[in-house]
């Protein structure tokens, strides 16, 4: 159904194509692109998440995290997932991982199967569980996130907005 693969220099067009179409549907927020949204440059934000990949050239403001393209049977780039392999202060909230699928290609279970197999990722990493955050008025996430475990843990606000932490254990 889906791949879940590293960001590579030849996926540039299909990274653009990705971006524009939130553009094109009004959202200005790609969650778990990893700021593939705020940036120009596709070079400058590869650079960026393949060092964010290893402790020794992670940004120092920000933790370890593995972010991926998710790509279907077709080759098209669907959804972008990322998994931060720790919490800082500005996570603490937010959690080990955001996710995205392109608007064209929602309510295809996208979503869900990508969450399912970062789990395993997360799994393999040795990490415990997942800790994930939703705005509350998102229910398909909210859906996605229960289908692959979830369990409701605390609420918080954010920018004016009601969010909801939800907690996944992974063994």
């Amino acid at each position: 159904m889906i791949a879940l693969r590293r960001p590579l220099p030849e996926d540039e067009a299909s990274a653009l194509s990705f971006k524009e179409e939130f553009i094109k549907y009004g959202e200005n927020i790609i969650n778990g692109s990893e700021l593939l949204d705020q940036t120009d440059s596709y070079a400058q934000w590869l650079k960026s998440v393949t060092d964010n990949t290893d402790p020794k050239t992670v940004n120092p403001s920000w933790v370890v995290t593995d972010t991926y393209f998710a790509f279907d049977d077709a080759g098209r780039l669907v959804g972008v997932i990322d998994l931060r392999h720790e919490l800082n202060d500005f996570l603490k909230d937010f959690g080990h991982c955001g996710y995205s699928v392109r608007p064209s290609e929602r309510r295809k279970g996208y979503a869900t199967k990508m969450l399912s197999l970062i789990r395993e990722r997360a799994a393999e990493a040795g990490m415990d569980r997942l800790q994930l955050s939703v705005e509350r008025d998102n229910e398909p996430s909210v859906k996605t996130i229960i289908r692959n475990g979830g369990k409701y843990e605390r609420s918080f606000e954010f920018e004016g907005e009601e969010a909801d932490v939800y907690l996944i254990d992974l063994k």
